[in-house]
This record gives C-alpha cells, sequence and structure tokens, in this order.
C-alpha cells in the first residue's frame, strides 16, 4: 500500500501539467456550457447547434478582436518595448533628485540589464509560444468533447464513488460547476471594466501606448492580487518619459482603479461565485505558481475556488459533519 500510494503520488507529480491542461478544458467547457445554455434557452435550437454556435461566438469573438486591433496593438507594444529604457532612464534621473539614487540605481540598471537580455532571446519566446499555442488547441477540443456531453463523463466518475458517496460527490461536482459559472461571468466583466477604465485613464494622461496597457491590465486581471500590480508596472515606466509627474498620476489612477477592483469588481465576483478569503487566494496563487507555472498562476482563481468548495462540501460539512453553508 505504501509503495502504491508513493507511485500514484509520483505519477501526478510527473503529470502535474498535463492535469493542469485537463484542468483548464474542464473550466474552458463550463464556460461553452453556460453561454451554450443562453443560446438554447433565447433561440429554442438543439443543443448541439447551441454548442457549436457558443464555441464559434466566443472563438469568432477573440479573432476578430485580433484581426480588427492586432495591428494597432502591435504597434503599441513596440512603442511599449522601445519606450521602457527611456523609462528606467528617467526614473533614475528623478531618484538622484530625490537623493534615493544609490538605493535605487542598482536595481533599475538590474531590471534595463534583464529588459535587454529578454528581447534578445526572441526565438526563444517564439517556441514557448508555439508550444503554448498547441496547448490552447488540445485544451479547446478537449473543452468542446466535454460540453458537448458531460452527463458523460459526469456519470462516468460518479461510478468510481462508492455508493455511499455518490449523493456528496454529485452535490461537490454542481456546486464546482456553479462557483466557476459565476466566476467567469464576473471575471470577464471586472476585465472589461479595468481594461477601459486603464486605457481611459492612461490617454487622458498622455501616457503612450494607452490602449496596450489598458489590454495588459485587462488581462492581468484574471490573476488574482498580484495582476493589478505587474500590469502598472510598464505604465509607472512609461509615463516618466514625460514627467516624473505624470509617473505619479499614473500610480494614483491604478491605485484607484485597484480599489475598484477590490472594493467593488471583487466582491461582486466572490458573490456570484463563491466567498474565498483574501489571503487562501493569495497563497494560492503563490502556490500555484511554482507548482505549475505560468499556467498554474493564469488557473489560480478557479483552481482556488474549487479547492475551497470541495473541501467545504466534502471535508466540512459530510466527514465532520459540521453545518455550512456551500
Amino acid at each position: 500500500m505504501v509503495v502504491a500510494i508513493l507511485g500514484v503520488g509520483l505519477l501526478f507529480v510527473r503529470l502535474a501539467s498535463f492535469l493542469m491542461l485537463v484542468f483548464a478544458a474542464v473550466v474552458l467547457a463550463v464556460v461553452f456550457d453556460a453561454i451554450a445554455r443562453i443560446i438554447y434557452s433565447s433561440l429554442s435550437i438543439g443543443r448541439a447547434w447551441a454548442l457549436a454556435l457558443a464555441v464559434f461566438l466566443l472563438l469568432g469573438t477573440f479573432i476578430g478582436a485580433f484581426v480588427l486591433f492586432g495591428a494597432q496593438l502591435t504597434s503599441q507594444f513596440d512603442t511599449i518595448r522601445q519606450s521602457l529604457p527611456e523609462g528606467i532612464e528617467q526614473m533614475q534621473a528623478f531618484l538622484e533628485r530625490m537623493g534615493l539614487g544609490n538605493a535605487g540605481n542598482g536595481m533599475l540598471e538590474q531590471g534595463k540589464d534583464s529588459l535587454s537580455g529578454a528581447l534578445t532571446k526572441v526565438g526563444t519566446y517564439m517556441l514557448a509560444i508555439g508550444s503554448g499555442l498547441t496547448n490552447l488547441v488540445l485544451v479547446i477540443f478537449a473543452a468542446v468533447f466535454l460540453a458537448a456531453d458531460p452527463g458523460v463523463y459526469r456519470r462516468g466518475l460518479l461510478l468510481l464513488v462508492p455508493n455511499r458517496a455518490v449523493k456528496t460527490a454529485d452535490d461537490a461536482l454542481t456546486d464546482t460547476s456553479r462557483g466557476l459559472n459565476g466566476w467567469m461571468k464576473g471575471q470577464a466583466i471586472s476585465s472589461v471594466v479595468v481594461a477601459t477604465l486603464t486605457s481611459a485613464g492612461l490617454a487622458l494622461l498622455g501616457v503612450p501606448s494607452a490602449g496596450g496597457l489598458g489590454v495588459i491590465a485587462g488581462l492581468l486581471d484574471v490573476i488574482p492580487m498580484i495582476g493589478p500590480v505587474i500590469s502598472g508596472v510598464p505604465a509607472v515606466l512609461l509615463a516618466f518619459t514625460q514627467s516624473p509627474e505624470t509617473a505619479l498620476w499614473v500610480i494614483l489612477l491604478f491605485v484607484l482603479i485597484q480599489q475598484l477592483q477590490g472594493n467593488f469588481l471583487q466582491p461582486m465576483i466572490q458573490k456570484q461565485a463563491v466567498d474565498v478569503p483574501p489571503a487562501v487566494l493569495l497563497f494560492t496563487v503563490v502556490a500555484a505558481g511554482t507548482l505549475f507555472g505560468v499556467l498554474g498562476v493564469l488557473l489560480a482563481a478557479p483552481l482556488t475556488i474549487t479547492l475551497f468548495v470541495l473541501v467545504k462540501r466534502i471535508y466540512v460539512k459530510t466527514l465532520l459533519g459540521k453545518n455550512v453553508e456551500v
């Protein structure tokens, strides 16, 4: 038994990346299924046609956005790449005037060298992008198969559970599906609002590449706690190419947007999904990034919701017998 348990544990460690791809497919399948249900109830067409329309609608939206705005965003991202070194130099001059040159120059120079070195590794990044696109295609096809007939996979999973635990497992699957569904709806609204406010605010402040920076902020909003901080770094550096005062206004803008996201958008998402304590969410992001890399960070929020619901339903409510609301 000990050898078998260790062997299974080692197998899970070896298949960690694969298991995260499976989880990503499940999350995307929930999205497809939610859209298909809306189309099915609105148009009164067959489920197969509703699912096909949902897939084409979602993928078509992303492809259409890429075609319509790809050239503009590419030029803006190129502006970001060209302007960041100048922004770092402006920040160095500002720190010198504030008497903090010795403390900050070393870190800024190191960051500048790291940026220059990163830009020279385009070939490596292209290989990584190619591998990521291959995994993305795999996830999309798997999600379509899962969403086409989720009942088959649900019944198959329940067949592996002892009879006395089937009711609890079925409730846990239902709770998890509802939590993920609600989180995705709220997160979609949050990302759009953050991207719009960031783009508009940076444009009013005269910061270059406001559109590209807004897209970055919207995409990174998916990463709890850490995403807004990461998205603010290139915006502040670009603002230093205008003036230190502009950089301070940009910092204030990101603080205001983060307060809006934290005090209004995030509670809305939690109300739609599950009320996960912020500290738990933060530590899950760090742990998922350590264990699974970039994919783990991107899936940290839905992974947290899934684990949180399963622990409350299976362990706290069923095994411990405590009266908690899931």
